[in-house]
Order: structure tokens, then sequence, then C-alpha cells
């Protein structure tokens, strides 16, 4: 992609409102070293030095979204507990749309804690309840979304097998956006089985496409265009979810993209450095929508999609990419 073709893109994004609907996190990173083995077991005592808290889980694609445009909703469940509070300030402080955030009592916010000692993750810890919304929940979803949905140039759903995307809110909001003829995306988890309702475009890494399709995990092939299972399980998907496109990532080998009637395209991966993964799926999502919704072409979409994740994944802790970091991470491998 040449560099003024993705100024251009970005040009028509900063007037987009895009909504994500999903599971919402919040990532708790507990900074600190490692000086000794504790005395009572063969594991590292970290010596804490601070504590970082961002929006996790779908929260974190609206967090990317929001360095590119102004008008970001998030759907999702919190609790009433003080880290749900946290977690809708940060949305709040970020100027990001919260209005259709169910603020459930009995619902305790999932909490992701990450223990990193000198830039090295020793341990996580999940506190979390997996829970679908009820049906009162369900209709209250619904009525707020149908609010805004004229307004809405795209609608991502990201789904971590928390429960939020249930079969009956995903079935309901898939209607709708397919009847508003509305750019729709999805970001699955394997184990969450969900009929995605002819969205737009589906985005497994190659593990859970693997895992969704009924195929035994097995190692990645180098050259990509030759992995039979890859290429296999896509063609099923691509059946299965009736989706317009597929876009697999595919970690250090880059992205697979697949539509109808159309031969897979495969996209290098563009990482210079890996410093940690956490996240890098969300950026991967938010940026595909987005360039979808700006006009790019599948491929073009891919493409920004991928350059946007080579950033984040050289940054420690849940990170996003900003619109100058997109442009200089192109210039410089056109550069090379």
């Amino acid at each position: 992609m040449k560099l003024e073709r993705l100024r251009e893109i970005l040009a028509r994004a900063s007037g987009k409102r895009i909504a994500v609907a999903g599971d919402l996190m919040l990532d708790e990173f507990v900074w600190g070293k490692v000086g000794r083995i504790s005395p009572e077991a063969p594991v590292p005592v970290v010596e804490v030095t601070g504590e970082s808290f961002y929006p996790g889980g779908a929260a974190n694609v609206a967090r990317n979204l929001r360095e590119f445009i102004d008008g970001v909703s998030v759907i999702g469940t919190v609790g009433t507990d003080d880290n749900g509070g946290r977690l809708l300030d940060l949305l709040r402080a970020q100027k990001i749309q919260t209005d259709l955030v169910l603020e459930d009592p009995d619902f305790r916010t999932i909490v992701k804690t990450r223990i990193v000692a000198r830039h090295q993750q020793v341990v996580r810890v999940d506190r979390e309840e997996i829970r679908g919304p009820t049906e009162k929940q369900v209709a209250q979803v619904t009525a707020g979304l149908g609010k805004i949905l004229p307004e809405l140039d795209a609608f991502i759903f990201e789904d971590y097998g928390k429960g939020f995307l249930g079969a009956e809110l995903v079935r309901q909001i898939s209607a709708d956006l397919n009847a508003a003829g509305k750019i729709a995306t999805a970001d699955p988890n394997p184990l969450h089985k969900v009929d995605w309702g002819k969205v737009t475009a589906v985005k497994p890494n190659r593990s859970e496409a693997l895992l969704a399709a009924g195929f035994s995990i097995t190692d990645p092939t180098d050259p990509v265009m030759e992995d039979a299972a890859l290429l296999e399980a896509g063609a099923k998907l691509l059946a299965t979810w009736d989706s317009q496109m597929l876009l697999i990532t595919l970690g250090e080998q880059g992205m697979m993209l697949l539509e109808h009637d159309q031969p897979p395209h495969h996209i290098p991966t563009k990482a210079r450095q890996v410093f940690d993964v956490s996240g890098a799926g969300d950026t991967a999502i938010a940026l595909f929508t987005l360039a979808l919704s700006c006009g790019a072409s599948p491929v073009e979409a891919a493409e920004i999609a991928n350059y946007a994740s080579a950033v984040v994944v050289a940054k420690l802790g849940t990170a996003t990419v900003t619109p100058k970091e997109l442009l200089a991470s192109l210039e410089n491998d056109n550069r090379a």
C-alpha cells in the first residue's frame, strides 16, 4: 500500500461512528522486579513498583477506535462494584460513549490482572463471571441500539466467550444491522457457538479458525499458501458463517484474507519487534472495520490492520496504535 492511499483512507475516518458490543473487562497491570525466590515455594517474589489500569476485552477494541474517530460506543455489562466504576471512568475519560453499558448489581466485573517483572509477564490472574444477559437486558440493549443505529457506520461484535454475546442478542442485533445495510464484523470465540447472521467479516486467529471448523490444532506451515489445514478451515468457515469475507490472523506469519470467488490472499507480518501480544487481535478487528467503513477495499483494510497490529505488539501492556504511528509504520516499510 502506498502512503498517500493510507492518508486518503484515514482522512475519511474522523467523522465515522462505530459501536462495539461484547465482553467488557478491566485490564490491570502490576509492575515490579524480581530479586529473589520465595522461601515458601519455588516461585519468584515480585516487588511491586506500580499499577496500571486499561479498558480490556471489547472495551479495548473501542479504545483502539477512539485513537482515530470521535464517535465510539460500547455495549456490554459491568458490575456496580469498584472495578466496574473504574472501567466506566476510564472509558468516559477517553470520551467513549457508555450509554448502552448495562450496570448490573448482580454481576462481578471481569478483571484480568497481569503481574509483570522486567518486561516479562510472571503470571495472570483472572476474576470473571460467565453469564449472558437476561431477556429484559436483551430488550434493553436492542432498544438502545435502535436509537443510534441510523448514525452508525459500522458495528463490531467482540466475543471473548464470557457470555454477553448470547445467541438471542446476536440474532436480534444482526437482523437489525442487515436490515439497515451496516458494515458488521465479528471477532469470534471458538468455544462459543454463535450464528453471526451474515456479517460482513469474521476475524479469528489460526487456532480459533481450526477449532471453529472442527479441526485439530496443527503447527503452522511455511509457506502459508501451502498450509492445507488453514485453507480448508477457512473455506469451510466462509461457507458456514456466510460472511462476505474471513480475515485469519496468523501471528508471526501475518494474516490471510479469504473472500467468495477470490483466491486466498496472504499478507506477511510487518512486526519487527514483539514485546507483548496482549490486545493485538483487538487492534486488528478495530482497524480492519474502520478501514472498511472508510472505503478501503478488503485487501487494503487487511493490510492496514496488519500494520496496526505490528505497532501494538512492539509495546508492553494492552496498547493502542495512533494515526501517526500507523503512517510511520507504513512509511518505514516502504523505505525498507
